[in-house]
C-alpha cells in the first residue's frame, strides 16, 4: 500500500465495503453513483505525480470514510474537484446527488480556486471563506483537512518554493484548526510533513536518529507493555495496551523549547492503556502509582477536566525499569474522540448525527462572531492565527460547566464567554468564593461567579486588560466604538526584542531558550563566562539554579508618549467649554493638555489627547454642541 495513495489498490467493491465497515448505515448506492461519476469526469486528467486525478478524490473520500463520516460527506469528497476541474456544473451535482451534496461540493469549490501565485490578500480571503463555510457546516473543514493532508503527502512533486508556501500556510491555519477540533491523527501527520519541507535538514537528521534507536526503543516498549499487562490482568482488569511513538515534530518542538539535544530526550515512546469505562481508568491509575513511583507534576486528569476540543484521558509518568515512561489511560469512546476529534460525534443511527454536535463547535462560531465585521481578509487571518495558537486554561462556572479561555484571561473575559448580557452588566467577580478585581488573572481550575447589575455598563478601562477578542469586540460594540484599534506592534524576533531592553551594550545580550522571554515580561540578566548576558524571565526555573551573584536587573526602555491634538473652532458663550469637556470625559477621552487660542477674531479650543481615545462617534457629538463651528484632529506629535 502506497503511503501517498492508501486507497489506490481498493476496487470499487472494496471501497464500498470499507464505507460499510465504518458506517453501517451509509447509503452505498449514492456513494457508488458519485464514485462512477467522478471517475468518468476525471478520466483523462493527471496530477503532478503522473497519477490519474480521480485517485486523489478517492483518497480524500477514503480519509473521510475512516473519520466515520456520513453519506453526503463521502460523496462530496469523491466529487469535490469535479466542478472546478471538469466541464460539469454545480447544477448537475444538485440534480444527480441532491442539495446536501451540492452544498458541500460548492463550498469546497469556492475555497479551492486559489493558486501559489495568488497574492497574500487573495489567499487570506480564501481562508476566510473556508472559516465562514465551516461555521455553516462543519463537514466543510473535514473535507478541506483531508484534501490538504493528501496534498501534503504528494508535496514532493511540487517545486521547492511552493512546498514552503503550502507547508507554512498549513502550520499556521490547518494544523491549529485540526488541534481545536481534536483531530490529533491528522494534526500529527500534517506537522511531520510540514517539518519535512520547511526544515528538510532537521527532519532528515531527526529521522536518522529516531531510526537508529528504533530497535532498542521497540524492545523497551514491548517489555513495559508486558509488565503492565500482566499486572492489570492479575488485578482482573480487561485492557488493550499499545505503544505510542512520538511524531517527529513533537520531538523537534521539545528540543527547541527546552534547548536540549536529541540525546537528552528520553520519552520518545509512551504507552496507551484502553479500557471499557471511566471507573476502570482511575483504578488502573491507582494500581500504577502504587506499583511504580509516579513523577511529581506529571499527572493530568483530562477526564474530569476535558480539553476544549473534547479530548479526555488520564496522563501520568512513572519510573519503570529505572526510566520515566509516559502513560495515557482512556476508554474506547475517549480513544475514538482523541483520534478523530469532533468527527467522532457523528453517530450512525437514524440521523447519523450527534444531537450535541453543534454545541461542541461553539468556539468556531465564537471566532466568527467577532471576526465577521473585519473588512480586511489579511487582518482576519492574522487574528485567527493568534487565537488558534493561544494556550488555554479551563475555568469553571458555579454549576460546574467548563469555560475554556486563553492564558491570563480575566473575570471580564469569563463573563463574555458565558453570555454577552453577563459581560455587559458585570460589576464584580468572585474567584473561588473570594471577591477578586475584574482584572484578576485567572488560572485553570478557578471557579468564577460573576455578580451583575441590570443598570451597569461596560467600562472603557476594560479594554486595557481583557485578553479575548470576543470580550474586546463586545465592549467596543457596547461603547459604540467603531474602526480598528491601533496598538503598538509587539516585537517577535530576537533582535527586535533585544532592541527594546534598556542596556548600554545590546550586542552582549541574547535571549535564553529555556524560558523565551517576550517583550513586557519581567526580566533578569545572567553574566555568562563568554562575556554574553543571557536574558531570562524572572522566576525562570533554570535561573534559580544559577549563581545569584552573576545575575543583574534588566528592564525595558520606556516608549515615548505621543498625543493627538483636537482643534475645535467655537463662538464663545457661557458654559460652552464645560459642555465640550463633559462630552469628552463621559466618553472616556483622557485630556492631557488644554489651551485656548484667538486667531482673526476666531476662538479655538486646543486639546491634547491619547490617539487611541479618538473615535468618530465622539467627534460627531461635539459637532452637535451649540456654537461649535468646526472640529479637526491633527496628527499625533511626540
Amino acid at each position: 500500500m502506497s503511503k501517498e495513495y492508501q486507497s489506490e489498490s481498493l476496487s470499487k467493491e472494496d471501497f464500498l465495503n470499507t464505507v460499510l465497515k465504518y458506517n453501517p448505515h451509509a447509503n452505498t448506492e449514492l456513494i457508488a453513483k458519485a464514485y462512477d461519476f467522478a471517475e468518468k469526469a476525471h478520466k483523462d486528467q493527471k496530477r503532478l505525480d503522473g497519477r490519474n486525478h480521480f485517485l486523489h478524490c478517492k483518497e480524500v473520500a477514503y480519509m473521510l470514510i475512516k473519520l466515520r463520516l456520513d453519506t453526503a460527506t463521502i460523496s462530496a469528497g469523491l466529487l469535490h474537484d469535479v466542478v472546478e476541474d471538469t466541464p460539469h456544473t454545480i447544477e448537475e451535482i444538485r440534480k444527480l446527488f441532491g442539495p446536501e451534496v451540492e452544498y458541500l461540493v460548492d463550498s469546497v469549490t469556492k475555497t479551492s480556486n486559489i493558486n501559489i501565485k495568488s497574492t497574500e490578500e487573495e489567499r487570506a480571503e480564501n481562508i476566510r471563506k473556508i472559516i465562514l463555510a465551516t461555521a455553516k457546516d462543519i463537514r466543510v473543514i473535514f473535507m478541506k483537512l483531508a484534501d490538504r493532508l493528501h496534498s501534503l503527502r504528494t508535496l514532493k512533486y511540487h517545486r521547492p518554493e511552493n512546498r514552503t508556501i503550502i507547508s507554512k500556510e498549513t502550520m499556521e491555519i490547518y494544523v491549529p484548526i485540526a488541534y481545536k477540533l481534536g483531530m490529533y491523527r491528522i494534526k500529527s501527520e500534517m506537522e511531520d510533513l510540514c517539518l519535512r519541507y520547511m526544515q528538510p535538514e532537521v527532519y532528515q537528521e531527526l529521522k536518522r536518529k529516531v531510526a537508529k534507536k528504533k530497535e532498542e526503543r521497540e524492545a523497551e516498549v514491548k517489555s513495559i507493555i508486558a509488565q503492565v499487562k500482566q499486572l492489570l490482568l492479575h488485578k482482573g482488569l480487561k485492557v488493550t495496551i499499545t505503544g505510542r511513538a512520538k511524531n517527529f515534530y513533537s520531538i523537534y518542538k521539545k528540543m527547541t523549547k527546552k534547548g536540549i539535544p536529541f540525546d537528552h530526550i528520553h520519552d520518545l515512546s509512551a504507552i496507551r492503556v484502553i479500557t471499557d469505562n471511566s471507573d476502570d481508568c482511575y483504578r488502573i491509575l491507582g494500581i500504577m502509582h502504587s506499583t511504580w513511583k509516579p513523577l511529581t507534576k506529571k499527572f493530568d486528569d483530562y477526564i474530569a477536566m476535558p480539553k476544549p476540543n473534547m479530548y479526555r484521558s488520564l496522563h501520568t509518568e512513572v519510573i519503570i525499569n529505572g526510566k520515566p515512561v509516559e502513560i495515557q489511560i482512556r476508554t474506547w469512546g475517549m480513544h475514538h474522540i482523541a483520534e478523530e476529534g469532533i468527527a467522532a460525534h457523528w453517530r450512525y443511527k437514524e440521523t447519523e448525527r450527534d444531537k450535541q454536535f453543534d454545541r461542541r463547535i461553539a468556539w468556531l462560531k465564537q471566532i466568527l462572531e467577532w471576526r465577521m465585521s473585519s473588512s480586511n481578509a489579511t487582518d482576519f487571518v492574522e487574528s485567527l492565527k493568534i487565537d488558534l495558537f493561544k494556550d488555554e486554561i479551563y475555568t469553571i462556572t458555579p454549576k460546574g460547566d467548563l469555560i475554556p479561555l486563553p492564558e491570563k484571561s480575566t473575570p471580564v473575559d469569563f463573563a463574555y464567554a458565558v453570555h454577552t448580557d453577563i459581560g455587559d452588566h458585570c460589576t464584580r467577580a468572585k474567584v473561588n468564593k473570594e471577591i477578586a478585581p475584574l482584572d484578576h488573572e485567572l488560572k485553570s481550575g478557578d471557579v468564577i461567579e460573576i455578580i451583575t447589575d441590570k443598570n451597569a455598563a461596560p467600562s472603557r478601562n476594560w479594554l486595557k486588560f481583557v485578553k479575548t477578542n470576543l470580550a474586546r469586540s463586545k465592549i467596543r460594540q457596547a461603547l459604540g466604538i467603531t474602526g480598528l484599534e491601533t496598538q503598538p506592534e509587539e516585537p517577535k524576533d530576537e533582535d527586535s526584542i533585544i532592541a527594546r531592553i534598556d542596556h548600554a551594550k545590546k550586542s552582549l545580550l541574547k535571549l535564553s531558550k529555556c524560558c523565551t522571554p517576550k517583550y513586557g515580561d519581567r526580566i533578569r540578566g545572567y553574566n555568562m563566562k563568554d562575556g554574553k548576558i543571557a536574558v531570562h524571565r524572572e522566576g525562570c526555573e533554570n535561573l534559580k539554579q544559577l549563581d545569584t551573584k552573576r545575575t543583574i536587573q534588566l528592564s525595558w526602555k520606556q516608549e515615548p508618549k505621543t498625543n493627538a491634538r483636537i482643534r475645535i473652532e467655537v463662538i464663545d458663550r457661557s458654559g460652552l467649554f464645560q459642555e465640550i469637556l463633559d462630552v469628552l470625559t463621559k466618553n472616556g477621552i483622557r485630556i492631557e493638555a488644554i489651551n485656548t487660542k484667538t486667531k482673526k477674531e476666531k476662538l479655538y479650543l486646543l486639546l491634547e489627547v491619547k490617539p487611541v481615545d479618538i473615535i468618530p462617534g465622539v467627534i460627531s457629538s461635539v459637532k452637535k454642541i451649540e456654537n461649535v463651528v468646526g472640529i479637526s484632529v491633527e496628527n499625533p506629535t511626540a
